[in-house]
């Protein structure tokens, strides 16, 4: 079973930018997502890159400052995040897809351990 890991994470000023990583333990075959949970909320989706990179999505309120990319040599799925704001704040989480849409936490399998972003004002 491929195992991810995600990092790059921390705590920024509003308007500021972060890349996270999601690192995988060999080589994956589905869908890889980002989603991000904030406390007493939902975990929601925010983006979604095709094991060859060539298809991607996003949450319509991301897709102007997020971009979901990857590089397979490293077997490494990136989340570059521009002009972050306070209401980013929350827990970003990479998964695999397995089934149905791409856009529902329900419809992936294997989820790494999160990495908390915090968005000061």
């Amino acid at each position: 079973q491929v195992q991810l890991t995600e990092s790059g994470g921390g705590l920024v000023q509003a308007g500021d930018s972060l890349r996270l990583s999601c690192a995988a333990s060999g080589r994956t075959f589905s869908f890889t997502g980002w989603f991000r949970q904030a406390p007493g909320k939902e975990r929601v989706f925010l983006a979604a890159i095709s094991s060859s990179g060539d298809d991607t999505y996003y949450a319509n309120s991301v897709k102007e400052r997020f971009t979901i990319s990857r590089d397979n040599h490293k077997n490494t799925v990136y989340l570059q995040m521009n002009s972050l704001k306070p209401e980013d704040t929350a827990v970003y989480y990479c998964a695999l897809h397995r089934l149905g849409f791409y856009d529902r936490a329900q419809n992936y399998d294997v989820w790494g351990q999160g990495t908390q972003v915090t968005v000061s004002s």
